[in-house]
């Protein structure tokens, strides 16, 4: 069970800071200690995103509403559909991302991201890109998840997955609660390819011997920054990135090619707050009376 915090926060000498926590898993064989796989996790590992489903296993626990996650889900078709990738979008990401950590205590994040994970994620889980993983394990090398949500959530689903460690967004935290503050800035992006540059800096390992897992275009730096970039379920821009540079390619979704499951991706989760974010207050309002 990832109980205790164990996440290292390191900045580089430009100033990129990055978070990542490992978990409590021995390897299972010789290590091959400067090569590793790093694995995007909305959509790449699982069917939609990790904080979608943590939103939705809070509602069913009656911390949001239906009615939240459905504008939540709306919000992102949006999204989507406009490709809206610009800073005014990620600035109101991130500030959705400080409203939802904010008062919470690390324990019961994780403690719900477990029970969560079990019930409504690990069912979502892309066999087919699990098993790429275990085989980057079986070589002996380590397996990291990396996903804009929060680091905590990405330890459990790496634990439950047996995989190395996560990378992912650190929120600040004070006498074991979070304050609404974030360390560095959301994991998205090229603060992807940073983050990923700088454990490797840390840990000795040599980025042309690694590998990286993505299904979207926006990890395009992150797949640029490894030896091996693989697409998974990819978006029509990264197929085609993919095409070009002769990228390696899986695709295990069935049915329509173009058709993926209607939650939200790494690119928006951390608006995902929005709607968790008047759950919880909502939540805290009839607790107080």
């Amino acid at each position: 069970m990832a109980r205790s915090r164990k996440v290292t926060v390191s900045t580089d000498a430009e100033g990129h800071t990055a978070g990542w926590a490992e978990t409590d898993l021995a390897p299972a064989t010789a290590p091959d200690s400067t090569a590793a796989a790093f694995f995007d996790v909305d959509n790449t590992m699982m069917q939609g995103a990790s904080i979608y489903w943590f939103a939705r296993g809070l509602a069913s626990r009656n911390y949001v509403t239906t009615s939240d996650l459905a504008r939540f889900a709306w919000q992102q078709l949006r999204f989507r559909l406009l490709a809206r990738e610009h800073a005014g979008d990620m600035s109101l990401a991130k500030e959705a991302a400080l409203a939802f950590v904010q008062g919470w205590r690390v324990d019961e994040v994780e403690r719900l991201a477990e029970e969560i994970f079990d019930e409504m994620m690990a069912p979502r889980i892309w066999a087919g890109t699990h098993q790429l993983a275990r085989g980057h394990l079986g070589a002996g090398q380590r397996v990291w998840l990396v996903s804009a949500a929060p680091v905590e959530i990405g330890r459990v689903i790496a634990a439950r997955l047996g995989l190395t460690g996560a990378i992912g967004t650190v929120a600040e935290i004070a006498d074991g609660a979070y304050t609404g503050r974030l360390v560095g800035d959301l994991m998205h992006g090229p603060a992807k390819a940073e983050a990923v540059t700088h454990l490797a800096a840390v840990e000795g390992l040599d980025l042309t011997r690694c590998a990286a897992y993505s299904d979207s275009a926006n990890d395009l730096p992150l797949l640029r920054a490894v030896g091996r970039a693989v697409a998974v379920n990819p978006d029509g821009t990264l197929l085609r990135q993919a095409r070009q540079h002769g990228w390696e390619v899986r695709d295990f979704r069935t049915g329509r090619r173009a058709v993926k499951i209607a939650v939200p991706s790494t690119a928006a989760a951390g608006l995902v707050a929005g709607a968790v974010t008047a759950g919880l207050a909502l939540q805290r309002r009839r607790r107080a009376d």
